[in-house]
């Protein structure tokens, strides 16, 4: 099947007619009259030669056909949006436009505030979306990146997609102030036999391989979807919790905690943006790219001059 041969317009009406399950409606929604939607579904139809909505009593049902085709219609439409606004200039005093980002609760934390305060000052009219990494950010990690402006992850993680470095940072463990078992270092047997508060899994990430190569199996009693939360989930109890510093440091006196060196050399984490390649030579994403690096460089020289 070739692109050249196929009526692209019948993606916006497939995308209406799986979401809202209902000709009248569907048309409505994108211009169309009743008798031109239900053409539509005919042809699209014959094109995937499965009916999509089968009527069950009053109502319609998507197929199973439909149903596995709802996630990549409205992927295919987002992208497709995305391609044709790429510009081939971009003027951030004068443009009005969103910026999507995928980040975890610790890169908003660290990096989000100060991105902010650039932005705004070069570019009043532009708006930044911080969306939390979803658990499936390695499976689907193309179709992320298409649909989004950009990544915030660690290297280590997703490879294969260019990237800005953004900053550098390294792991620590926190512990409650009152951790009546912990003096002031930790030690491997520590991290063996103390219950331990996890990031949820959503990855493997290098530093939670390189526990398993020195043979230490955390046990997990606690886990949380957000870094911020495992600072304070260790707070009163006999619980540990590996961090990142920059974060640690941030939640130390608020979560109750004492900030301690890993008993051996972890793995350093280079914080990265990521976007799809597609986006490269978008004169909008170019400049969004720049200023996050530009922002990185000064929170690098800031962080060498303290």
């Amino acid at each position: 099947m070739h692109l050249a041969s196929l009526d692209l317009n019948l993606l916006v009406a497939l995308r209406a007619l799986l979401e809202e399950r209902n000709v009248t409606r569907a048309g409505q929604r994108i211009g169309l009259s009743q008798p031109a939607m239900s053409g539509a579904l005919a042809r699209l139809r014959h094109h995937f030669d499965d009916d999509l909505l089968a009527r069950t009593g009053n109502s319609y049902e998507l197929t199973a056909l439909g149903r596995a085709l709802m996630d990549r219609t409205v992927a295919a439409c987002d992208l497709a949006e995305r391609v044709f606004d790429s510009q081939s200039a971009f003027d951030p005093a004068k443009e009005s436009r969103e910026f999507r980002i995928i980040a975890s609760d610790y890169a908003v934390t660290v990096f989000g505030a100060r991105l902010v305060r650039a932005v705004q000052a070069e570019a009043p009219g532009v708006r930044l979306h911080f969306e939390l990494t979803p658990a499936t950010v390695v499976e689907e990690t193309a179709a992320l990146l298409s649909t989004t402006d950009g990544l915030f992850l660690p290297h280590g993680i997703i490879s294969g997609y260019p990237a800005v470095e953004v900053f550098r940072d390294r792991w620590v463990f926190v512990v409650s102030e009152d951790h009546p078992e912990v003096g002031d270092e930790l030690t491997l047997d520590d991290l063996r036999r103390l219950p331990w508060v996890m990031y949820q899994r959503l990855y493997a990430s290098p530093s939670t391989r390189q526990l398993g190569m020195l043979g230490i199996e955390p046990r997990s009693e606690v886990s949380a979807d957000t870094f911020h939360a495992l600072c304070f989930l260790v707070s009163g109890t006999r619980n540990i919790a590996l961090v990142q510093a920059r974060l640690a440091e941030r939640l130390r006196a608020a979560a109750g905690v004492r900030v301690l060196e890993p008993p051996y050399g972890t793995v350093p984490l280079h914080e990265a943006l990521w976007w799809h390649p597609l986006h490269t030579h978008d004169a909008a994403h170019t400049w969004f790219r720049e200023t996050v690096a530009r922002v990185a460089e000064r929170m690098t020289g800031q962080a060498a001059e303290g």
